[in-house]
């Protein structure tokens, strides 16, 4: 197994997810199979339990896993299938040893960090690297393993001295370190700065690595007398410093390391030249120079909880772009706080309120994305009634189907007090609840996680015809509560359509309401699943329907066709 670490420097949020993933891709067109590992060195088990404004989006995997946000940049830029494991945290690295020092795995010997965790770490990396994740047999070519957080940083250590060891156990021809910092250009004097490069590369070769590559964040590009000094004092070949400079859209990114040769660097100390062929990169070629010069956009009302953070959100935005390119646009989402909607805003916030209002009303279509508790939900029951009832397309995922399920109960069958269980435990009309796959206790892997079969109910819905499948789909799930089955039947009998149903026919997957030009909830994160160039189903019909394209669009492309 040939590895390549990901490691930053100077500060956080450089863009080492999106690095990683494009290295991916300039091999995998270099013919080589990839895989991906996350390392985040924060003590929770898992993502699952952190606040979207700390962290931002919590991904699910098909296998149920609640991992890092980096993980779906893997698999929307690779088109791969990742695991639970390929996410590794200092907690599952301290569990899995303080779970065999209670066995008595250790023999009574004393528990240490080194070796006992670094060696915990090593194991897991070259385990996981050999699953693969791409539908062929056998392990990956390449494994790309992204150190979260930055060099220095205490909680890390563990994993740089198990890195460190892992390159000396593998031998040089098996190990390419590439170290992602940042080129600052000081306001004043306009001059790009290299000192802190060189700091931290400084810092990363006292723990014993030493980067083979450098590849330099920066506004614009690298200037060609930084690029000697980077050379010089890092110890690191003028040709091995990449730039990574801010460009129009993140598919260039491959585009710009193919540019620099990139994966020459790579395959030259992985050596692996012999048997790599010259990249082939015109489907993201076509694809970035697609999105540049699209001039038609579309407009999009999300409304949602964490509007203030756009990364906890960023699959429902990488799929809203997926499906708008599809359909030569580009999309312009509105973010609105579903709070700003409520009417108690419109006395203590008025402008908020007005503003909010505005941009629904400009909207071409709505989407009310997932999120737990009960902040904003009265904005949110307002957006779907909104939509609803001036014919706007609207696409609840997950909560925002439930909403639409709640409006509906209040509107058209005048259940006045109709909510969730999860906002109001007395409610008289719960047409929402908890259903027992998971504890009300304990928040950590409780709900119901990863990919489900739905089943479509009949074949001529809209969900199913979208899908290309009259029969089922499977999709992603991370939720709590589900529709109330007890109120299906007088749901149906004022208009409401269920066709997705799970494969007990208890769990509400799918509903539509007939007659809307698109009026679609679902329970499960189609976002999840959505790729470039291979935009998700129900995505891809919101956009359609905003354009008045919809119908035109399903005549073409008939079940199974």
């Amino acid at each position: 197994m040939k590895y390549v670490l990901i490691t930053g420097g100077v500060v956080s949020g450089l863009g080492k997810g999106v690095t990683a993933s494009s290295i991916g891709v300039v091999l995998q067109a270099c013919g080589l199979r990839v895989t991906s590992i996350k390392i985040d060195p924060y003590l929770n088990t898992d993502a699952g339990t952190m606040s979207p404004f700390e962290h931002g989006e919590v991904f699910v995997l098909d296998d149920g896993g609640e991992v890092d946000l980096d993980l779906g940049n893997y698999e929307r830029f690779l088109d791969v299938t990742l695991t639970k494991d390929n996410n590794i945290t200092t907690g599952k690295i301290y569990q899995s040893v303080l779970d065999k020092e209670r066995k008595g795995d250790y023999l009574g010997k004393t528990v240490q960090v080194v070796p006992h965790i670094t060696d915990a770490i090593k194991d897991w990396i070259e385990s996981v690297a050999l699953i693969p994740v791409d539908g062929k047999e056998g392990p990956a070519d390449v494994c790309v393993i992204e150190l979260g957080g930055t060099v220095g940083d205490i909680e890390s250590m563990p994993f740089i001295e198990a890195l460190r060891q892992l390159s000396f156990s593998v031998g040089p021809d098996n190990f390419c370190l590439i170290h992602v910092s940042l080129i600052p250009v000081l306001g004043v004097v306009g001059e790009q700065k290299t000192k802190p490069t060189q700091h931290s590369v400084r810092e990363l070769r006292a723990l014993g690595l030493t980067p083979h590559l450098l590849a330099c964040r920066s506004a614009q590009p690298l200037l060609d007398n930084s690029k000697l000094k980077l050379s010089q004092f890092c110890h690191v070949e003028a040709a091995n410093i990449l730039n990574i400079h801010d460009v129009p859209n993140i598919w260039h990114i491959p585009l710009l390391l193919r540019n620099q040769n990139a994966h020459l660097s790579i395959l030259k100390q992985l050596n692996l030249l012999s048997i790599a062929a010259p990249p082939d990169l015109e489907a993201w070629t076509r694809r970035a120079e697609t999105f540049d010069n699209l001039t038609d956009s579309v407009r999009i009302a999300m409304v949602g909880k964490y509007v203030g953070l756009t990364d906890s959100y960023l699959s429902v935005v990488k799929a809203l772009l997926h499906a708008s390119i599809a359909c030569s646009l580009k999309p312009t989402i509105d973010w609105i706080a579903a709070s700003d909607l409520e009417d108690d805003t419109a006395q203590s916030a008025p402008e908020a309120h007005a503003a909010a209002w505005k941009s629904l009303r400009n909207a071409e279509c709505v989407l009310v994305p997932g999120g737990f508790g009960d902040r904003g939900v009265c904005g949110m029951i307002l957006a779907a009634k909104y939509a609803r009832e001036n014919n706007v397309p609207y696409l609840g995922i997950c909560l925002g189907m439930q909403i639409s399920v709640i409006e509906y109960a209040r509107s058209v069958l005048g259940l006045e007090k109709a909510n969730s269980h999860e906002f109001d435990e007395d409610t008289p009309d719960p047409v929402v609840i908890f259903m027992p796959e998971g504890s009300r206790t304990h928040m950590g892997s409780t709900m119901r996680l990863g990919s489900r079969r739905t089943l479509f109910q009949t074949h001529d819905c809209v969900t199913s015809r979208l899908y290309c499948n009259p029969h089922y789909v499977d999709e992603r799930h991370r939720h709590r509560y589900e529709v109330n089955p007890d109120v299906i039947g007088v749901l149906e009998e004022a208009g409401l359509k269920f066709v997705g149903k799970d494969e007990t026919e208890k769990r509400m997957e799918v509903l539509e309401l007939p007659g809307h030009p698109f009026y679609v909830g679902v329970q499960f994160h189609p976002e999840f699943k959505s790729r470039p160039g291979k935009p998700s189903a129900l995505f891809l019909g919101l956009i359609l329907s905003a354009r008045g394209k919809l119908e035109a669009y399903l005549s073409r492309h008939q079940n199974g066709s």
